[in-house]
C-alpha cells in the first residue's frame, strides 16, 4: 500500500504508515517515543525495563486512532509521560451523562489538536463522543469548545511539540490549511 493518496496534484492524504515514520523522524530521537499501530486498543506505555522507549500503541492500523493517541501525547506533560495511559482517567464506553460530560471536558485540546493534525494530514476528522453504547453523541457544547481551542491555537501558537507534528505533516503533505483559522469553524464539523 502507498504511504499516499494523491487526492489533488498537489496535495497527498497521509496513512498511518506515513504517520508513524513522522512521528519517528519528528521525536524519536529527542523524546525516545516511537509510535506503532496495531493494538487491538490504545495505550501509551513509558520507558521501563522492558522496553527501552516510551510507545503510543494505536488501534489496529487506523490513522485516525494514531492522530488521536499522538495528541494525547502532544498534551500531557513531563511527569504524566511518566505514567501508563498518562495516569488519565478513562471509563470504557457505556459511560453516564454525568461521565460524558467529564470524558469531553478532558477531551477538548486532544481531539483540537487531532482536528489541527488531521487538516494537516488531509484527512477527514470526526468528534468523538467514544461512547456509542450510552447513546450519547457529542454535545453541541463539546464541538463549540473544540472549535474554539483550535481557532486559539492557530491566533495564538501551539505547544512545541504540536507545532512539530503539524509542521512535519503539512510539509509531507502538501497541505498548507493547518493553521488557517477559518478552517475550523463549527459548521466544519459534523
Amino acid at each position: 500500500m502507498s504511504v499516499y493518496e494523491q487526492i489533488d496534484g498537489t496535495v497527498q492524504v497521509l496513512n498511518a504508515q506515513a504517520l508513524e515514520e513522522l512521528f519517528h523522524q519528528t521525536f524519536y530521537q529527542r523524546f525516545n517515543t516511537r509510535l506503532k499501530g496495531g493494538g487491538s486498543e490504545p495505550i501509551y506505555r513509558p520507558q521501563s525495563q522492558g522496553c527501552e522507549y516510551n510507545l503510543i500503541v494505536y488501534s489496529h492500523d487506523y490513522a485516525a486512532s494514531a492522530l488521536h493517541e499522538i495528541a494525547h501525547w502532544c498534551v500531557a506533560g513531563e511527569e504524566r509521560r511518566k505514567l501508563e495511559d498518562y495516569g488519565y482517567w478513562y471509563a470504557a464506553d457505556g459511560r453516564s451523562i454525568e461521565q460524558q460530560k467529564t470524558f469531553e471536558s478532558v477531551e477538548v485540546k486532544p481531539q483540537a489538536f487531532e482536528w489541527m493534525f488531521s487538516v494537516a494530514a488531509a484527512r477527514k476528522f470526526r468528534v468523538s463522543a467514544d461512547n456509542l453504547e450510552a447513546g450519547v453523541g457529542a454535545s453541541e457544547n463539546f464541538k463549540q469548545s473544540i472549535c474554539e481551542q483550535a481557532q486559539h491555537y492557530c491566533r495564538d501558537g501551539l505547544p512545541e511539540r504540536a507545532r512539530l507534528y503539524i509542521e512535519a505533516l503539512s510539509e509531507r503533505s502538501g497541505c498548507d490549511a493547518a493553521l488557517v483559522v477559518d478552517r475550523y469553524a463549527r459548521g466544519c464539523l459534523e
